[in-house]
């Protein structure tokens, strides 16, 4: 099974890189043809969840990290 990394950079985004489900505001599930999704987190895109580079024009701050979340087991 395909692993799940979830990064957060300085100043920026949300990267979710491996296989998961998004849903957009409107509530509806998006399935994208990438391998890495950026996810909003300054709460400014016009898209969310998704980034659309808004952070570098409000002046978002925050640290980056790193997260590999554990698979579930059956």
């Amino acid at each position: 099974m395909a692993r799940i990394v979830i990064e957060a950079f300085k100043n920026g985004p949300i990267a979710v890189t491996g296989p998961a489900t998004f849903i957009n505001a409107a509530g509806e599930e998006q399935l994208l043809d990438r391998k890495r999704v950026s996810l909003c987190r300054c709460g400014s895109s016009a898209n969310k969840p998704f980034c659309d580079g808004s952070h570098a024009k409000v002046g978002f701050t925050a640290e980056a990290y790193k997260l590999i979340p554990e698979l579930a087991q059956d």
